[in-house]
């Protein structure tokens, strides 16, 4: 019974209480005699977008809890006092304590620190793109499924391809989101995984290079996700209301209640929308999805050295699969399912000032199905796949002198299980081999483990961040691999300028997708003739980046950067038959380089927002090293590149907000592409016939080119109602503006068609109190 109720306690809990990069300050307000008083201070760092305000507890005791990395402004007011202000830096997961003394109002004690102060991170080894809640409580509405994943996009190196799924400087799938301290390693684009809605997202910490030691598996870019709110006393709430344009709509709820050292937190929101995924023609056919999450937050501060946390989340997302014109004629139905539990708890003990220990324990559930009915053509796939993982980690973080270190190892154990069979429906559309009907079943675990040990030293304006990890893989293959991370950054404080340098060795497992069914000797029966099958291996790499962060005019801020990435066994992926259904491939090696920069304005005057450039040159060579290839798809050529199907080599985005006044805002912004790279094996006559005119008009034929794409979008914000405890704000958005059809993907070597949504509106109502 205990080993019963110990599980189940673990199984409903979720989201430990921290990024892995963030920190935590205890603000002491003191009065002149050193007696403590009451109080509210301002947390500020502009580098990371982050602005909160805080109110003491009656003991004069300030906690700002999950502060990612950087430097802070304190601002604390107190009637009666002087204002006292003050600059802390955040580096450990170890609390910052910080004694306001505050003197009586007519004396002149207290120092001066603007906000600028914080426009730049001087010991900052690389570069982290923060999206802080300000930014996330106004983004242009999205819709179901692609909040996080638009707002990751916005940012310099990273792209759609397909459905909304992410690619980060020129990587397939190698993409993690770390949600409060836990990675996951699967695709979590709309059409793979149940998103966590924005509105319950705090902020985000985005990488794509200097990964610290702690980080490994997929590695393309890191997203961490924090979606704790700032705990309050007494009962309070959100609630979100959204409609728009393809009868989308949407509803968010959330409140929490804190007493004493405790809080809890509930929240729900669901969706629905006729244009779920990215359509392959113009007609949006059979796009009507509906999306939902639930979650339950409880956290506990028992001493001011002990803290838990548990927390349950269930998602789903339930969808239709677009079908293009031919499909659509025959009356083809696809439907699919995704659903997910997850829970992690987690426990903190502080055993010094200098001396942090951490524990957190995952269990996570997923399915997704895939059903079609007897009109689909020219083949009726069903799918039923899922897993069930068990995750561990725990840490140790130390300060010393110059040093934070810290140390920890992770086990990762997911049971995977794929059931897939089909019925083709048209043979003409296959090679005359292809068997007309196919069964597999296969259930298989996924054993990982890994350690590693990280060190961030301050040598007067220089910082220097060291780490190795260890890592160990068997699922296909029994593989491990040692990584080291090296990253340097010196401050010039006379030109408030920061330039840095790494090197990452990184070592990539593949996304299991449908890996069983891509590696059994029981595939060869789906063509007797051409056939290659290779055991899909980790991928390895060097990754280099250098760069400058510049503070200008103190008001703005210059991000410039360039990247090479060298890799083998680069993965990618590839679509069996007809299906839709994906599975990993690789081939021998990839390269990767390009430069990105970021005009970034946090706030001047009644101005904010950035300009961004990104170019990225991707190209792969042969032969292939990994996955299944099947009659004409089984390449022949051992040797030659091609571009990669993320090789855009330009891609500019830009947003500028302006604050009428204390209650009315107005935003614009644009997106522009270059295009990415077509592989279209028929005529034009047949690209026609099957994805229509406007389609194929989109694309560049001798070039190999999809055509530039261009969206413009506009937003207007109200506070129609505004006191210091209720706000009812309302927002309208207009996306694609200039309703140009832009094609994302068009026939790319391992992909399909995805048309990005045409113009579009929508309204959003937000009530809190």
């Amino acid at each position: 019974m205990t080993k019963r109720l110990l599980f189940l306690a673990l199984f409903f809990a979720a989201r430990a209480f921290g990024q892995s990069n963030t920190g935590e300050l205890r603000v002491a307000l003191k009065d002149p005699a050193g007696l403590s008083v009451q109080g509210s201070a301002e947390v500020v760092s502009e580098a990371n977008e982050y602005r909160q305000s805080f109110a003491s507890d009656e003991g004069g005791l300030i906690v700002a809890k999950r502060l990612p990395f950087g430097v802070y402004s304190v601002h604390v007011e107190r009637a009666g006092f002087a204002p006292f202000t003050a600059t802390v830096e955040i580096r450990s997961r170890l609390p910052v304590e910080l004694v306001a003394k505050l003197s009586l109002e007519t004396s002149s004690e207290s120092v001066q620190v603007t906000d600028q102060t914080t426009l730049i991170d001087p010991y900052r080894t690389g570069t982290i793109n923060r999206i802080g809640s300000d930014t996330i409580q106004e983004r242009v509405t999205s819709l179901p499924g692609r909040s996080i994943v638009d707002l990751v996009n916005s940012q310099p190196g990273w792209l759609y391809e397909g459905n909304s799924v992410l690619h980060p400087r020129g990587a397939e799938y190698d993409t993690q989101f770390v949600v409060d301290g836990i990675p996951l390693m699967d695709n979590r684009s709309p059409s793979f995984g149940p998103e966590i809605e924005g509105d319950d997202v705090e902020s985000l910490s985005i990488y794509t290079a200097s990964f610290p030691a702690e980080f490994g598996r997929k590695l393309g870019g890191v997203v961490e996700v924090e979606t704790a709110k700032k705990t309050r006393h007494g009962l309070h709430a959100t609630f979100v209301a959204t409609g728009g344009s393809y009868d989308t709509l949407g509803g968010y709820l959330q409140g929490q209640y804190g007493w004493g050292k405790n809080s809890i937190t509930a929240s729900v929101d669901g969706s629905q929308s006729d244009h779920y995924l990215n359509p392959p023609v113009v007609q949006n056919f059979t796009n009507t999805g509906t999306t939902g999450d639930y979650s339950l937050r409880y956290e506990r501060d028992f001493t001011d050295k002990d803290r838990i946390s548990f927390v349950v989340r269930h998602g789903l997302a339930r969808f239709e699969v677009p079908n293009e014109q031919l499909q659509q004629a025959a009356g083809q139905r696809q439907d699919r399912s995704i659903f997910e539990t997850m829970g992690v708890a987690s426990y903190q003990h502080i055993f010094s000032s200098n001396v942090l220990a951490d524990l957190r324990v995952m269990v996570r559930d997923y399915s997704t199905t895939l059903n079609a009915n007897a009109e689909s053509t020219p083949i009726v796939p069903f799918q039923d796949r899922g897993f069930r993982e068990g995750y561990v980690k725990g840490t140790v973080s130390v300060h010393h002198g110059r040093h934070e270190i810290k140390t920890g190892v992770e086990i990762d154990s997911t049971h995977l299980r794929e059931n897939f069979n089909y019925l083709i429906t048209d043979p003409s559309q296959f090679e005359p081999d292809t068997p007309l009907s196919f069964s597999f079943m296969q259930q298989k675990w996924d054993l990982e483990q890994s350690g590693f040990v990280q060190d961030r030293m301050r040598l007067g304006n220089w910082t220097v961040s060291a780490g190795l990890r260890w890592d160990h893989y068997q699922l296909l293959v029994n593989k491990n691999d040692v990584s080291p991370r090296l990253s340097v950054a010196r401050f010039f404080p006379k030109h408030s300028l920061v330039a840095h340098a790494s090197y990452d060795r990184v070592f990539q497992t593949p996304f299991f997708e449908n890996i069983l069914l891509s590696s059994s000797p029981k595939a060869g029966a789906l063509n007797n003739g051409s056939f290659l099958q290779i055991p899909v291996k980790p991928s390895f790499g060097n990754f280099y980046e250098a760069g400058i962060s510049k503070a200008l005019f103190d008001q703005l801020r210059l991000e410039v950067n360039i990247f090479d990435r060298r890799l083998n066994n680069f993965a990618d992926d590839d679509l069996l038959l007809n299906t839709g259904i994906s599975f990993p491939i690789s081939f021998q090696r990839a390269n990767l380089y390009g430069a990105e920069t970021k005009l970034e304005i946090p706030h001047w005057g009644k101005f904010s927002g950035f300009i961004s450039h990104s170019y990225i040159v991707g190209s792969v060579h042969f032969p292939v090293s990994g996955g299944l290839f099947i009659g004409a798809d089984a390449p022949t050529t051992t040797s030659g590149r091609f571009w990669n199907s993320q090789d855009q080599r330009n891609t500019l985005r830009a947003r500028v907000r302006y604050e009428i006044s204390e209650r009315l805002w107005f935003g614009v912004g644009g997106d522009f592409a270059s295009g990415l790279p077509v592989a279209f094996g028929g005529t034009q006559e047949q690209a026609t016939e099957q994805y229509g005119q406007q389609v194929v008009d989109r694309v560049n034929f001798p070039q190999g080119r999809v055509r530039q794409s261009l969206a413009m979008n506009a937003s207007f914000g109200a506070d129609l109602w505004k006191t210091e405890k209720y706000k009812i704000r309302l927002q309208a958005d207009g996306a694609n503006l200039n309703n140009r059809l832009n094609v994302i993907d068009f026939a790319g070597l391992f992909s399909g068609n995805a048309i990005a949504p045409q113009r579009s509106f929508a309204l959003r109502l937000t009530t809190t109190f």
